[in-house]
This record gives structure tokens, sequence and C-alpha cells, in this order.
């Protein structure tokens, strides 16, 4: 079985059935098509991903099992918890969003390629002039240290990176967007495939067919507080 083919000239937006992504790779869906805002907002909308590196064409996943966190059942740790009353790193929202997807697309230790390409960065930086990617970041006096950024699509907020360049940097600014994202009203988070990082959080594994029907409703509610305007706390 091969993953559905995409042609780039495809107008109509359309994806196949999540239910015919490949097991293995775990949830790999369809090839091509393009990153044109309207494209991508349809793929969040429908629990699907795009997922590639620079030798690789366009990929859309859509795993199973799909890891969620629900904003409002996070768990600190006691040492987080006590990072978090004590530390002097300032948190941001949305005021340095090309510095938090350029960090992130940085190679890292023991991961010399990156799935972040310029061409998904452009388009995320579109995606962001247009009210729907947003970035919370950590900063240490006038430097950026940690972050992350994502998709908010009513009252669904789909994880996609982040990064740290000091010891619990992008913690603090994952505890605290998420402190945020359930004061406005959002009621799931996708974290798209597990980790120990996330799962210490909190997150946890459920069916792609229960994500799906969760996120088909989420996505059509409006938050209580719709404005991400900057913010410094």
């Amino acid at each position: 079985m091969q993953p559905v083919y995409i042609s780039p000239y495809d107008t109509t937006m359309a994806f196949p059935n999540v239910e015919l992504a490949l097991d293995e790779p775990n949830g790999l869906l369809a090839v091509g098509g393009d990153l044109s805002t309207e494209r991508l907002i349809h793929a969040y909308c429908n629990g699907i991903f795009p997922w590639f590196n620079d030798d690789q064409p366009i990929l859309w996943w859509s795993p199973n099992p799909r890891m969620v966190l629900r904003p409002d059942e996070i768990q600190i740790s006691r040492s987080l918890k006590k990072t978090l009353r004590k530390t002097t790193l300032r948190f941001s929202i949305d005021t340095a969003f090309e510095q938090v997807i350029f960090s992130c697309s940085q190679p890292r230790p023991k991961q010399p390629e990156t799935w972040i390409t310029k061409e998904m960065s452009q388009a995320y930086i579109e995606l962001h002039k247009r009210g729907f990617a947003h970035s919370f970041e950590t900063w240490q006096d006038n430097t950026l240290v940690g972050g992350l950024y994502g998709i908010a699509i009513g009252k669904v907020f789909f994880g996609e990176s982040m990064f740290s360049t000091v010891t619990d940097a992008s913690k603090i600014a994952f505890a605290r967007s998420v402190e945020c994202l359930a004061h406005w009203g959002y009621e799931l988070i996708d974290c798209q495939v597990e980790t120990p990082h996330l799962a210490s959080f909190g997150a946890c594994n459920i069916l792609r067919q229960e994500f799906i029907q969760k996120i088909t409703q989420l996505v059509q509610l409006q938050t209580s507080e719709s404005a991400w305007v900057s913010d410094v706390r």
C-alpha cells in the first residue's frame, strides 16, 4: 500500500480519509500538494500535518494513536513549580515568532537534520501573519532562550515544535503557554506523537478516531479570548 499522491495543482484542498494512513511508517497518508495557508488549515482541521526533510517531497501524516494534552489536566512537577516561582526568565507571547521558528529549525545533538525546512518556515510565518500560528517565548535579559510555536484553530492548539538553549527554558514556556490556553478556553492541545517529555506533563495517547471526533467539534468553536496580543510576564 502506498500513500495517496496529491497534485501540487490540485485546488480542491481535499485529503484522503485518515483511515487510509499507513501503519508503517505510522500515519503516512499522502505525498505532494503544497503548503498554502488554505491547505494547511484544512489539513489541521482534519487531523493531518506536514512533516518532511529537505530531500523529500511534502509528506502528510495522521498517526495512530495521537498524543494530546487537555490544558486543565497539565501535570507540573514539584521541581518545575519551584523553578516557575523563582525563575528570572521573562515569558512573552507572539513577540518573536520568526526567531522561535528559526531556533526550532536548528540541528540538535544526535539530530543533524531538521524537518523545519525553509519552505516550511515561510509557510508558518505566513500562517502567523494570517493569525493562525502563534509563539510563546522565554527570555534571559534580551536574549531568546526558549520557546514553542503551533497553530490555533477553534478550541484546539496544534503544537509543532519547541527549543531551549538554557536549562528549563522550554519547560517554562510550555507550562505557561498551557496556563494561557486553559485561561482562554482551549480544550485540547495536539502533541502529535508520544514523547517522554510531553508525557511528563500529563499528555496521553488516544485513538486517532477519537482525536478526529474531538477536533471536528472543537475547531468550530470560539474561545473566550480570541485576540492573541503581545504579552510579557
